[in-house]
């Protein structure tokens, strides 16, 4: 049913609610709580401390309506008892919610509590009767939506809707889970904190569960398929190119892709490790693999530096061993591009490299038989099934200097077999990591400008682009620190400036200039955080590094020490809470990326491990792969249970999860569940 035929839903409001992606009164009803406001748990007046949310049972025992006006400000004020202390409620230009208090009336007020010593003071609070207590939902909202009309909205829905059990009812008893339909109504509108966990137990465990399967079914679906089959090719002549022994751990790794590719059915696997083990020479390695039995490879990366990285790097394992490599870029001419598509058509390119453009359908490549996609996390799996589209279903290759801890690994590379290189290569020196506040900084400039007169370059790493005008504080914006150096401390020295919402072509400029040593410093955000490869580079300083998340941090660092040259990390804070004292200490004292990312997961309870929008996994509605990682093995052991009786879930006792598993992946046809 459209959202516009419900009550209290014309076409300016269904506008509003289309920017939210909800278009029916269905999906409505799955625009879950992102939290809520808690009138169960109260406090008397006296327990209230200044500046604590919070609530209480209070008597309106006076009104005062304003007896002019402030400017443009009516200004109401009512007091509050509880018999043991007072506070007075203030609203602004608001009579409306001020009239619908009446005297001598008890309600439960919500806050933030204000005051001096002349007594409390509570700004707008929130009220409702005693008999309305409960948890309040505060939904996702866009310019224009208020929340109260999300909640009329909703109740009004909730009416209207029953939802189907997708369940099986013996999964609902095992597992102790409410039924679907009254898991969506308690996690809207919950009595107590109670039922907000019993209903939010069910909606988690069906989400993950369902991407499980999902995940589960990718992985297995390329086993019915038959691949770009593989004989042995004697790999010594590629060993003995190189100008370095590899690790054991890149040489089984090598051998894992090697095994897989010579199956009936598609390699699917990850080749997953910590910045600068060693990833591009796996990836090379499969890559020549692949055309001594005749086929090509293509390899895609997340950015055109990257890609120009990548092209560089495997012209220097591949050429000298008569493997034609070739770069599509979008930064190319129409020309090129086309002369590039025709080459690797025609089969004269053997490895082809480039962006998300090479998905394109106009990219058709001869005889396509490996495809090794960079940074997989930022490609999510139906980015993944597209490539597998390309030739007669090619062997895919993932690669990631993401590490994250192994419960998370279940379900964020679900669909993926895992090669981990756990050793760093020989003569790799460690980065040296310190934590200093900016008393430092002085010292830590002149650190800098140092190694610069020594011939090696330097970062420096901003948490933001542009200072916020409610935002105050001290954190540097990129810019106004980069015109602010370039002006002082560094002036005469080339500097460049890199930061998300330049345009591709003027930060290929810039990394190109650094990584051909003409830039001596770079000032930057985030961006630099994947793949960057300046070898000279050895000093990064983090300016405020409690902004960043702890995984982000060791990433970040990745960028330096890529060379033979001693290298150094400053995080710059002045935060002293336990919680920044913890993150800086486990940057000081490993530089083990799995370690760190366990404690980051430790360390930062509720909230993103890592970005949804990085994960390459479908949206969760509800469930936090960081929060909900405790159920992650117990998930991977049903799902495993599930399609061992039912691979392709078609029993009719499954017809619910398969088709959660179709509504979360998009439709069926994209992934092959037909």
């Amino acid at each position: 049913m459209e959202i516009t035929y419900l009550k209290g839903v014309g076409p300016k409001r269904a506008e509003l609610y289309k920017k939210l992606r909800i278009e029916t009164v269905e999906g409505l009803t799955e625009l879950y709580p992102r939290d809520y406001v808690d009138f169960t748990n109260t406090k008397s007046i006296r327990e209230a401390e200044i500046g604590e949310i919070c609530a209480f049972r209070a008597v309106v025992a006076s009104k005062r309506y304003p007896s002019g006006y402030s400017g443009r400000v009516s200004v109401y004020k009512a007091l509050l008892t509880d018999g043991e202390g007072e506070i007075t409620a203030v609203f602004f230009n608001s009579q409306y919610t001020f009239d619908r208090l009446n005297l001598n009336q008890e309600y439960i007020f919500y806050g933030k509590i204000g005051g001096d010593l002349m007594g409390l003071q509570i700004s707008s609070p929130q009220f409702v009767l005693p008999n309305e207590e409960g948890l309040i939902p505060k939904y996702p909202l866009t310019a224009g939506l208020t929340n109260a009309a999300v909640i009329a909205n909703m109740k009004t829905a909730l009416a209207l809707v029953k939802r189907g059990e997708t369940f099986p009812e013996k999964l609902t008893e095992r597992f102790g889970l409410l039924g679907a339909d009254e898991a969506m109504r308690k996690i809207h509108f919950p009595k107590s904190r109670e039922e907000y966990q019993a209903a939010r137990k069910r909606l988690v465990f069906e989400e993950l569960l369902t991407l499980k399967l999902g995940l589960s079914q990718l992985k297995n679906r390329g086993k019915t398929l038959s691949g770009a089959v593989m004989t042995d090719v004697d790999m010594n002549r590629f060993y003995a190119s190189l100008p370095f022994i590899p690790t054991n751990a890149q040489l089984n790794a090598v051998n894992d892709c090697i095994k897989d590719m010579k199956r009936l059915f598609p390699m699917n696997r990850l080749i997953q490790g910590d910045v600068g083990s060693g990833k591009t020479l796996v990836a090379a390695a499969a890559a020549y693999f692949a055309r001594c039995n005749g086929f090509t490879t293509l390899v895609m990366a997340p950015t055109e530096v990257l890609a120009r990285q990548h092209y560089d790097t495997f012209t220097g394992f591949l050429e000298p061993l008569g493997v034609t490599i070739g770069l599509l870029s979008g930064s190319m001419s129409a020309a090129e591009k086309k002369k590039m598509r025709n080459a690797a058509e025609s089969g004269e390119i053997e490895v082809l490299i480039g962006t998300h453009a090479l998905i394109q359908k106009s990219v058709e490549i001869k005889r396509l038989g490996l495809v090794i996609v960079d940074e997989q996390h930022r490609f999510g799996v139906g980015q993944r099934s597209a490539l597998a589209e390309k030739g007669a279903n090619p062997h895919i290759m993932a690669m990631s200097a993401t590490p994250i801890p192994r419960t998370l690994a279940l379900i964020v590379y679900g669909d993926l077999d895992v090669s981990i290189l756990n050793e760093m290569p020989k003569g790799r020196i460690p980065i040296k990591t310190y934590a200093v506040d900016s008393s430092f900084r002085t010292r830590v400039y002149n650190f800098i400008k140092k190694h610069i007169a020594a011939g090696r370059q330097a970062f420096i790493v901003c948490p933001r682009v542009e200072q916020s005008e409610t935002d105050q504080s001290d954190k540097k914006s990129a810019i106004e620190y980069y015109n602010k150096l370039t002006a002082g401390e560094f002036a005469g020295i080339p500097t460049g400036l890199l930061y998300g919402k330049m345009k591709q072509a003027d930060k290929d400029a810039v990394m190109n200039d650094f990584r051909d040593n003409k830039l001596k410093l770079l000032i930057s955000t985030t961006v630099i955080e994947v793949g960057i490869d300046v070898p000279n580079a050895v000093v990064m300083l983090i300016e405020n590094a409690e902004q960043f998340g702890l995984s982000q941090l060791h990433q970040l660092r990745g960028r330096v020490g890529r060379g033979s040259a001693e290298s150094f990390c400053i995080l710059m804070t002045d935060s002293k809470s336990e919680y920044t004292r913890a993150r800086t200490k486990a940057m000081v004292e490993t530089a083990d990326g799995y370690k760190i990312a366990d404690i980051d997961l430790q360390l930062r309870g509720p909230g993103n491990f890592f970005g949804r929008e990085q994960s390459g996994l479908p949206p969760m509605r509800v469930a936090d792969l960081a929060d909900d990682a405790g159920q992650l093995d117990e998930i991977d052991g049903l799902a495993s249970e599930i399609l061992r009786t039912d691979a392709r879930l078609e029993k009719n006792e499954n017809a619910g999860l398969r088709a959660n598993v179709a509504k979360l992946f998009g439709g069926v046809d994209e992934y092959g569940w037909n």
